[in-house]
C-alpha cells in the first residue's frame, strides 16, 4: 500500500509521443538506410544475353530514341566533353571545379541524387560556374537489375533532389556501370529504352581508340586519378574546346522545376540531412550507452565483491560491534490487504527477535484487513484504524503509537524469514547508521512475468544496493523491509507525503540529514509481485513517477558537502543516468538496432547484441550466486529484451509526460493473491550473519 488512493485520469501523452515520434524516426532511418546502403538493388551487372542494337553499338556516345527511331551523335572535331560520374564528392568535386576554372573549361557532372541531397551547396556551385548537371540515378543502382519500383525511384528521387538543390530537371542520363555504347546490351538495353521513354537522352563515352582531335566524350569518376587525367587532357594541344555535352551537340540540358517540385526537393534534402545527423548521433549514442552499460556491469561486479569482503570487517554492524537486542516496533500500513495480512503477521510473530510491538495501521480498508489482523490473537499485535489518507500518513500514525526506538517498516504483502528482523537491525549498532535496507525477494515466481521480476530484484535492485553501500549512496530503503532509528526519523520530520515514492523520499532525506544508510542482504523477506502486465505497469509507473519526484525534491544534495554531497553526486547521478536517461533512449536504440539488422551487417549487429546479452547473463549469474538463488531462472533473461524492457521504458516516458503536464498520478492498487510465502525458507544469501 503506497500513496493516496486518489482517482484521476492517467496522461496519454506518452502514447502520442510514441505514435508520432517512433514511426517518423523509423521512416527517416529506413530512407537513410535504403539510400546509403543500396538495399533492394544490384551493384553488378548480369552477363549480356543479347548484344546492343547495331545502331547503338556502332553509333556515337550520345543516344536518343524518338519517333524517328534510334538517334546517336558524337562530338565535333577537336571538341572534348569532359564528364564526371558520381558525387558530388566533398573532397574531389571542389578540386575538379577549381582545375576546370583554371583552364576556363566546362564539363558535365552526372550526379547521384543521394549525394546531391547531402551536398546541395556543391550542386549549386557546379551550376553557378557554368557546368552542366545530369542524372547518374539516386544511389548508383544498376538499372537493368532493378525492380520496376526501384527503377522509378532511382530516377524520380534524383529529379526531386536536383529540383531542390538547383531548381532544374536534367535531360541527360548516364546509366551506372555503362561505359561505351556497346555496353548497352541485354537487360541494360531494356532499361535504357525505359529511360528514354521518360524523356532522357543517354550519354555514354567514346571508345579508347578515338582521339581528342576527332571529338570526344570522356568519362571520369570523381577521384584523384580523374583529377590527374583531367589535368593532362586539358593541356592537350589537339583540343580547341572543352565543353558540356549539351553545348557540344546543341541539346536542351534541362527543364525548369515547378515551385511545388522545388519544395519537394527541399523537403527531401532536409530529410536526408536529418537521417544522416540521426544516424551519426545514434552511432555515438550507442557507443556511449553501450560503454556505460558495460561499465555499469563491471562496477556492479567489482563493488559487489568489495561489499562481500567488507561485510565481516569494517562496515558498521560487523561482529566487533555489540549485538542489537533492543525491542523493535514494526509498522505495517495496510489498505485492502486481506489476502496477505495474516501471513505477514504470522511471519513477524515467528521472528527470533521476540521483543516486538507490531502495529497494523488500517488506512480505511473496505475489506476485512483490520478484522483479520485483530483475529490473530497475539498481544504483540495492535490494530489502529484511520480514514483513508495514504501510506505516508499511515506510517506517521504508526510512529505516534510506537513505544520503541528502533522502527521496522514493512508492507502488508510481505512475509519475513524467522531471523529477518534480528539480522535487519544489527547494523543500527553503529550510531552513524540511520536506516538499513533489507533483502526483498520475489515470493510468487510462477509464470514468466514473475521470473523476470525475480531476476530484476536480484540482479537489478539487490546488486545495485551492494554497490550503493560501498559508495555510500543508497537511494532507497524499500517499503517491503527496512529498519530505522526513531531519532533519525524524527530528524527529518517523519515520513513525507510530498511524493508517491515515500520510501525513496525518506531515504534521500536521511542522507541529507547526515545519516548513513546500509544494506543487510542476510535479512530476507518475501514479497508478492504483480502477475499481469497491467498490474506491473501500474506499479512501476507509480514507482518511477515517485522516484523522479524525490530526485527533484532532493536535487540540492548534489551541491552539498559531506555525507549528503556524496549521496547526491553519486546516487542522484546514477539514478538520473541509468534509471531515467538511458530508458528514454531505449526506444531509439531499439529502432536503430532494427536499422542495423536491415541495412548494416546483420552478423555484426547480432554479435553485438549477443555480446551484451552474454555480459548481462554473467552479471546476473553472479548476482544469483551471491543471493543463494538457483541459476536455472537465467533461461528467461534473454526474453526480457523483447517484452519486459520495452514495458519499463514506456513507464519512464509516461512518468515524465505526467510530470511535465502537471498530472497527479492516481492510486493504483495491486490485486493480491497472498502468495508471497511460496518461497519461504528459500535461497540463503552468500553471506550469513554469525549466530550470536
Amino acid at each position: 500500500m503506497k500513496g493516496r488512493h486518489k482517482q484521476s485520469r492517467d496522461p496519454k501523452g506518452h502514447w502520442l509521443i510514441l505514435i508520432l515520434v517512433l514511426p517518423v524516426m523509423f521512416a527517416v532511418l529506413f530512407f537513410e538506410g535504403w539510400t546509403t546502403h543500396e538495399v533492394d538493388t544490384a551493384t553488378t551487372r548480369s552477363p549480356c544475353t543479347s548484344p546492343a542494337p547495331d545502331a547503338v553499338a556502332r553509333g556515337g556516345p550520345v543516344i536518343g530514341i524518338n519517333a524517328g527511331g534510334i538517334q546517336t551523335a558524337s562530338m565535333p572535331a577537336r571538341t572534348v566533353a569532359l564528364t564526371y560520374d558520381g558525387g558530388p564528392d566533398p573532397v574531389w568535386t571542389p578540386r575538379l571545379l577549381d582545375l576546370l576554372r583554371q583552364y576556363n573549361a566546362r564539363a558535365t557532372f552526372f550526379l547521384f541524387g543521394s549525394q546531391a541531397a547531402r551536398h546541395p551547396e556543391l550542386v549549386r556551385r557546379i551550376r553557378a560556374e557554368g557546368h552542366e548537371i545530369g542524372s547518374n540515378t539516386y544511389t548508383g543502382a544498376v538499372l537493368g537489375e532493378a525492380s520496376s519500383a526501384r527503377f522509378s525511384a532511382e530516377l524520380d528521387l534524383t529529379r526531386t533532389a536536383l529540383a531542390g538543390a538547383a531548381g532544374l530537371h536534367p535531360s541527360l542520363l548516364r546509366m551506372p556501370r555503362i561505359t561505351t555504347p556497346d555496353t548497352l546490351c541485354g537487360r541494360e538495353w531494356r532499361a535504357a529504352r525505359q529511360a528514354t521513354s521518360r524523356g532522357y537522352v543517354l550519354v555514354t563515352a567514346d571508345r579508347a581508340s578515338r582521339k581528342p582531335a576527332q571529338g570526344l566524350v570522356r568519362q571520369f569518376s570523381q577521384t584523384s586519378i580523374a583529377y590527374q587525367q583531367t589535368r593532362s587532357l586539358l593541356r592537350n594541344p589537339d583540343v580547341d574546346r572543352f565543353t558540356t555535352v549539351s553545348a557540344g551537340l546543341r541539346l536542351v540540358p534541362y527543364t525548369p522545376a515547378t515551385t511545388g517540385e522545388r519544395w519537394q526537393g527541399t523537403a527531401l534534402i532536409q530529410v536526408t540531412k536529418l537521417g544522416r545527423a540521426f544516424v551519426s548521433a545514434m552511432t555515438w549514442t550507442l557507443a556511449i550507452a553501450g560503454g556505460l552499460g558495460l561499465l555499469r556491469l563491471a562496477l556492479l561486479g567489482l563493488f559487489a565483491r568489495a561489499h562481500v569482503r567488507r561485510l565481516e570487517s569494517s562496515r558498521p554492524g560487523a561482529p566487533w560491534l555489540p549485538e542489537v537486542t533492543e525491542p523493535v516496533t514494526v509498522l505495517v500500513p495496510a489498505y485492502n490487504e486481506e489476502a496477505g495480512i495474516e501471513s505477514t503477521l504470522l511471519s513477524l510473530l515467528a521472528s527470533t527477535h521476540r521483543q516486538l510491538q507490531i502495529i497494523v495501521i488500517d488506512d480505511g480498508s473496505t475489506d476485512r484487513t483490520a478484522d483479520i489482523a485483530e483475529s490473530v490473537g497475539d498481544r504483540r499485535v495492535e490494530v489502529v484504524r484511520q480514514a483513508n489518507a495514504g501510506k505516508a500518513a499511515a506510517l506517521n500514525t504508526g510512529l505516534a503509537h510506537a513505544r520503541y526506538d528502533i522502527i521496522v517498516m514493512v508492507d502488508a504483502d510481505t512475509v519475513f524469514e524467522p531471523d529477518a528482523v534480528r539480522r535487519l537491525v544489527q547494523p543500527l549498532a553503529h550510531p552513524a547508521v540511520g536506516a538499513v535496507s533489507g533483502n526483498a525477494k520475489v515470493g510468487n515466481r510462477r509464470g514468466l512475468l514473475a521470473k523476470w521480476q525475480h531476476l530484476e530484484y536480484v540482479f537489478g535492485f539487490n546488486l545495485d544496493r551492494r554497490m550503493f553501500e560501498v559508495l555510500e549512496c543508497m537511494t532507497t530503503v524499500p517499503g517491503a523491509i527496512g529498519a530505522f532509528r526513531r531519532d533519525a526519523l524524527d530528524s527529518v520530520g517523519g515520513v513525507s507525503e510530498d511524493t508517491l515514492a515515500e520510501d525513496t523520499d525518506l531515504t534521500m532525506a536521511l542522507w541529507r540529514a547526515g545519516w548513513r544508510v546500509l544494506y543487510e542482504e542476510s535479512a530476507v523477506a518475501w514479497t508478492e509481485v504483480p502477475t499481469s502486465l497491467g498490474q506491473l505497469w501500474r506499479q512501476r509507473y507509480r514507482w518511477c513517477y515517485g522516484t523522479i519526484q524525490a530526485m527533484w525534491k532532493h536535487r540540492g544534495a548534489v551541491l552539498a558537502r559531506g555525507v549528503a554531497g556524496r549521496f547526491g553526486r553519486r546516487g542522484l547521478t546514477y539514478i538520473a543516468l541509468f534509471q531515467v536517461a538511458l530508458p528514454l533512449l531505449a526506444p531509439v536504440i531499439d529502432v536503430f538496432a532494427l536499422y542495423g539488422v536491415l541495412f548494416l551487417d546483420p552478423w555484426l549487429s547480432a554479435g553485438a547484441w549477443l555480446g551484451f546479452m552474454g555480459s548481462q547473463l554473467v552479471s546476473a549469474r553472479y548476482a544469483l550466486t551471491l543471493d543463494g538463488e538457483r541459476l536455472r531462472t537465467l533461461w528467461s533473461m534473454p526474453l526480457q529484451f523483447f517484452v519486459y524492457r520495452q514495458l519499463m521504458y514506456l513507464v519512464v516516458i509516461q512518468s515524465l509526460v505526467a510530470l511535465f503536464l502537471g498530472s497527479r498520478l492516481k492510486w493504483h492498487r495491486m490485486r493480491r493473491s497472498g502468495t508471497a510465502a511460496e518461497q519461504i525458507g528459500g535461497g540463503a544469501p552468500y553471506k550469513s550473519l554469525p549466530t550470536r
